[in-house]
């Protein structure tokens, strides 16, 4: 079942001499299940790719679906309740408020969309990121990777179709990267969730489904990596 396809996205930045092909003619799909992830050094436009999938900027043309619902077909508020509900993300900085236990860190989406958490629910992510003993703990109270968990546990919470994962383990140690890969790697798995992950550290890459090259703003499907 396909989830997320983008046709011909491109992404222009100024005008002139001072122009930026951010993303030429990118074009590739993901299915239910999926975990992709992009590589690339910095400037390739991986991360400009991520923001337009995401519906956080508007490519110059070009189109992205997910799960059949064109995205920037939609109005803008639109759109806005459309990626709240549907798209997880999970960022570097981990962006977890400060004043809010992990608990209440992981159930924030469900508060700003106006729904009821499912104890059930936050319960099994508590288990799965091996935090039932810290659901009190404020983020100061935390370690990055701790912190990192807590954020990917925001993103599922939703049950999105898609989670994006911005150099997740960019302010990680060696050994709190595997641990965060492994979390993906788990809820990928666990959850059948679709995930697509952009990093610039490709040993990161081993045991994901497929790797997709972005160099010059161009996208390169290198295939999948897991046996």
């Amino acid at each position: 079942m396909e989830i997320l396809r983008t046709e011909h996205l491109c992404k222009v930045y100024g005008t002139g001499e001072a122009r930026v092909d951010a993303l030429k003619d990118v074009s590739f799909t993901l299915r239910k299940g999926e975990f992709a992830a992009v590589v690339g050094e910095s400037g390739s436009g991986k991360s400009t790719l991520l923001n337009c999938i995401g519906g956080l900027d508007t490519p110059t043309s070009g189109k992205v679906w997910l799960d059949g619902q064109d995205l920037f077909g939609m109005k803008e508020n639109q759109r806005t309740v459309f990626r709240r509900r549907n798209i997880g993300f999970v960022f570097q900085s981990f962006q977890l408020v400060e004043e809010l236990n992990v608990e209440q860190n992981l159930i924030f989406p469900m508060l700003l969309d106006h729904q009821k958490p499912d104890k059930k629910r936050v319960d099994e992510i508590l288990e799965v990121l091996g935090l039932e003993a810290r659901r009190k703990h404020l983020p100061g109270q935390l370690s990055g990777g701790q912190q990192q968990r807590v954020a990917i546990g925001r993103a599922l919470i939703m049950r999105p179709m898609l989670v994006l994962a911005d150099e997740p383990t960019g302010n990680l140690d060696s050994g709190n990267s595997q641990d965060v890969m492994d979390l993906l790697m788990k809820a990928s798995r666990h959850y059948q969730q679709t995930i697509l992950m952009i990093t610039h550290n490709e040993h990161l890459t081993s045991g994901v489904d497929r790797v997709l090259r972005v160099r010059d703003g161009r996208l390169t499907d290198m295939g999948g990596v897991r046996a």
